[in-house]
């Protein structure tokens, strides 16, 4: 049996062993306060962060933007991001222009919203520039556009991608800012076509004769060439709406006078059937209309031959740029006074002053009256004979002096 002492030594022992379990008890409690007080303080002071910060693995237009502020992504993606899309030499180029500016501050504010949580996760959020997409989309169609370019019965094929060095799509439209191999695609294909200075074999009247015989002349101001400023707009607008052709005749021009193009689709190299033809040699005129002989004048003068070029009647293809009845002709003569000579119809064909008219002053109506008693340059013909002259030219007609 335990004696009383040893009795009160185990109770003793007891004691300490719950008041050390209390004590434990009691510092377990306050721990787990202080803990659980710290992690509140943590979660609200994450709160509050994840109120005006970013979540940790966000990204706008490329940019991380983690952790930062509303204004401290705007001015890091304004500082960083790309903002323009070009095809440029056949691939597609993103870049940052510094004069636009990529993103307000609502838009990145915008974002924001979309990503906010209560407390910062590691979920990732992208955010691309709708714009920017847009261009991308946009400049990939004008990568594969082509057209078929149709002028005087001939096809060209036109590849974007081949003859656009830089394009860039930006505020929902499409800016060139590089067309020179269009440009000079297009000279190509107005140096293969156009009629402006070309030289060819044609027939001429003989007698009565429309086809009597082949001489080779040259177009002057009679023809018409691609006019590429224009033909360029319009197959930039082809390339843009997704167009398969164009039609080269609506962008071409001519010279002269006027700028209307000359004899764009006509037979006969473009002169036609109704045209005029003046021979200097045989000092004859005809007129051709519909194909036959109209008119034919065998005693007309021409430009004085042994007067200097400037008294000679030039030679070529040109056309008639007008009519007037009646007229005063003013110019200079050999000595270089002035003259002006009424007539009661004038014709004009070349801007230096030709053309054809009656001529009441002249008695000298002979095969060689043009040597060295020519005309200024006109086709000088009877007063007699003009009208039936006057009837049957038309305005913009081609006039062929051999």
């Amino acid at each position: 049996m335990q004696s009383r002492r040893e009795l009160r030594k185990h109770n003793n022992r007891n004691n300490l062993y719950l008041i050390i379990i209390g004590v434990i008890i009691i510092i377990a409690i306050i721990c787990g306060v202080f803990i659980h007080n710290k992690r509140v303080q943590a979660e609200q002071k994450q709160r509050t962060f994840a109120t005006t910060h970013f979540n940790p693995n966000v990204t706008i237009y490329g940019v991380k933007v983690g952790n930062l502020t509303v204004n401290k992504a705007t001015n890091k993606i304004n500082e960083k991001a790309d903002n323009v899309f070009f095809l440029r030499n056949k691939k597609l180029v993103s870049e940052r222009d510094t004069n636009i500016q990529t993103i307000d501050s609502q838009t990145v504010q915008n974002y924001f919203d979309k990503q906010h949580t209560d407390l910062p996760n590691n979920k990732k959020y992208t955010y691309n520039s709708k714009d920017l997409s847009e261009a991308k989309k946009n400049l990939q169609k004008m990568q594969k556009a082509s057209v078929t370019y149709n002028i005087a019965g001939k096809s060209f094929k036109l590849n974007a991608a081949d003859l656009i060095r830089e394009v860039t799509y930006k505020d929902g439209k499409y800016q060139f800012t590089d067309v020179k191999g269009l440009t000079k695609k297009l000279k190509e294909i107005n140096n293969q076509v156009k009629t402006l200075k070309k030289t060819y074999k044609i027939a001429v009247p003989v007698g009565n004769k429309v086809d009597g015989k082949t001489i080779t002349t040259t177009n002057e101001s009679y023809g018409w060439g691609v006019y590429v400023k224009k033909a360029t707009t319009a197959v930039e607008k082809a390339f843009m709406n997704g167009d398969a052709t164009v039609d080269g005749s609506k962008y071409i021009y001519g010279e002269g006078f006027s700028t209307y193009a000359h004899g764009y689709g006509k037979s006969n190299n473009g002169i036609g059937n109704n045209y005029v033809v003046v021979s200097i040699k045989n000092q004859e005129l005809w007129i051709v209309r519909n194909g036959r002989v109209a008119v034919h004048l065998n005693d007309v003068v021409t430009g004085t031959l042994k007067g200097g070029k400037g008294s000679q009647t030039p030679k070529g293809v040109w056309y008639i740029m007008y009519k007037q009845s009646p007229s005063v002709l003013r110019g200079f003569n050999d000595d270089g006074s002035k003259y002006a000579s009424k007539v009661q119809y004038w014709m004009p064909f070349t801007l230096s002053g030709c053309g054809l008219h009656d001529a009441s002053w002249r008695t000298d109506w002979s095969k060689t009256a043009y040597l060295q008693g020519g005309s200024h340059g006109c086709v000088n013909i009877r007063p007699a004979e003009i009208r039936s002259v006057w009837d049957n030219v038309i305005t913009n007609e081609p006039v062929i002096v051999y």
